[in-house]
């Protein structure tokens, strides 16, 4: 065999290409350059719109079982928890119902005594419906706004309340808008009734112990009140209607040091959560208005005649 026709070129296994580093240093510069550029010009936008919607298939068929299994789990507590709101809304009619005939009776009993002891009605003030918008700016005080202002008839002092008890009253009017003061207000005060021992009180707005609180002051050390006790509106102020359910008594500390009892109570009404609220005309826009004075008598001049 001529030398000329050998094959010089190393064998396959003694070949030898570019080393290992050089290979690590292009493709670390490549894929540097990639994620500049992508970053840049979002040049690699293209081929991720074109992946995800090849791909979409397949993950829509991989996510079906896990879908399956999630919509069969949600249900069965959704029927579970359907049957037992159900069975709720059930014993609570059926309490609501029983309720509602004792106060009819009570009622009818309340206005014969009061025709037998020849004592005015008690005052029952018009409502409009109304829906919280949003929380007011200021942190530092508690007050929403709601939908309806000087154009529905709205004014100033009006109470606020929800299903279960007093929200607060109206002290700004707008002409489309309102805003309402809350009862848990650190400036806002309600005077209250203790339904179980009749006596008045004056409730405060407090957030030392939580966020929605009332603090029912300038209660002697030694009074009759205790944990559980509901407090309604006493009606004495003229703005809220008596009767109305407030608060009810969380925590008492008597100290003998202090002159006053600590009393802790917690509203009824949803007063964080409102969406829908009922507000009342002022109490004293149904009262009859106070006597004028009379002129005091003027006194004789000396020398005159009386």
């Amino acid at each position: 065999m001529p030398l000329g026709t050998l094959d010089r070129d190393p064998p396959p296994f003694f070949r030898q290409g570019p080393s290992a580093l050089s290979k690590l240093a292009v493709c670390s510069a490549l894929a540097l350059f990639l994620m500049v550029a992508d970053a840049r010009f979002k040049v690699m936008q293209p081929l991720r719109v074109a992946l995800a919607a090849v791909l979409y298939p397949v993950q829509w068929l991989a996510l079906q079982p896990v879908t399956l299994v999630e919509s069969s789990s949600a249900y069965f507590t959704t029927v579970s928890t359907a049957e037992t709101a159900q069975e709720q809304s059930r014993r609570k009619l059926s309490a609501q119902s029983l309720r509602a005939n004792q106060v009819e009776q009570l009622e009818l009993e309340n206005n014969r005594l009061r025709k037998l002891l020849d004592l005015s009605p008690r005052l029952s003030a018009p409502f409009k419906a109304a829906q919280v918008l949003y929380d007011a700016a200021d942190p530092y005080t508690r007050k929403v706004i709601v939908d309806k202002g000087l154009a529905q008839g709205l004014a100033l002092g009006s109470p606020v309340l929800d299903e279960f008890g007093v929200i607060g009253q109206i002290t700004r009017v707008y002409p489309m808008v309102s805003e309402v003061t809350l009862i848990t207000d650190r400036d806002h005060a309600i005077p209250v009734l203790n339904a179980r021992t009749g006596a008045r009180g004056v409730a405060f707005g407090d957030t030392s112990t939580h966020a929605d609180a009332l603090e029912l002051r300038y209660m002697a050390a030694n009074a009759d009140v205790a944990v559980g006790d509901l407090l309604t509106t006493s009606g004495v102020d003229g703005v809220y209607p008596p009767g109305l359910p407030v608060a009810r008594v969380e925590k008492v500390e008597r100290r003998v040091d202090a002159v006053f009892a600590r009393i802790y109570c917690v509203p009824l009404a949803m007063v964080s959560g409102a969406e829908h609220v009922i507000v009342l005309d002022p109490l004293n826009a149904q009262m009859a208005p106070r006597p004028a004075a009379e002129p005091a008598p003027v006194a004789p001049k000396r020398g005159e005649a009386k």
